[in-house]
């Protein structure tokens, strides 16, 4: 079976519940994008990548964010929730400024942008969504944007930038996702993994 898990700190917490499910080390080397273990092919990939490796079944399971699979609108099952890696999808802008709230139109400065236009759309208020892949912060203290939608963990970055969380969009955190045709095929092994993951993860 083959795991798509996200570079960084939740493909650690992943490999540590392998780690325990197993009872052997589970570690990616150096630079290595690919360790097989106990019968796995684990996959080491971008955060935004993971998604489109479990949907083109490159991978049988992946590991993400609830946020990257809503702004992708992945065509991927979602079994588990690991309650790991959990933030907020914010609205923010700079403090004690809420004067986008009586703009007909406004300008929205955002990397996740289909989440940002839907959420504007329904709320029934014209947006202009300007792309933007990093530094978010910056936006709207240089007046290239009214406000940003953009992940919050802890609001450090926007207080030390004296911005505010103005409206919560959506909670996330890392969920275990899963092809649809691997799912038909290898059922049985997927949910005895899932069964075992939720076991160890204590979710």
């Amino acid at each position: 079976m083959i795991v798509a898990l996200p570079k960084g700190r939740i493909a650690n917490e992943v490999l540590n519940i392998f780690k325990k499910i197993f009872n052997e080390e589970f570690e990616f080397e150096n630079r290595k994008l690919i360790l097989k273990k106990a019968g796995f092919t684990f996959l080491n990939v971008r955060n935004w990548d993971v998604a489109t490796y479990v949907q083109k079944q490159a991978a049988d399971i992946g590991v993400v964010g609830l946020d990257v699979i809503t702004e992708l609108n992945s065509d991927v099952l979602e079994v588990l929730d690991l309650g790991l890696g959990k933030c907020r999808v914010s609205v923010a802008g700079v403090k004690g400024d809420n004067s986008y709230k009586n703009k007909t139109e406004i300008k929205v400065a955002s990397k996740l942008s289909n989440i940002a236009k839907n959420y504007f759309s329904k709320k029934g208020i014209p947006a202009e969504i300007i792309k933007l892949n990093g530094s978010i912060e910056l936006a709207p203290l240089v007046g290239l944007s009214d406000v940003i939608v953009d992940i919050v963990e802890t609001g450090n970055t926007l207080r030390e930038n004296g911005l505010e969380e103005k409206e919560v969009i959506m909670h996330s955190s890392a969920r275990v996702i899963v092809n649809k045709n691997s799912f038909l095929t290898k059922k049985r092994e997927i949910l005895d993994l899932i069964e075992k993951i939720k076991e160890k993860n204590g979710s």
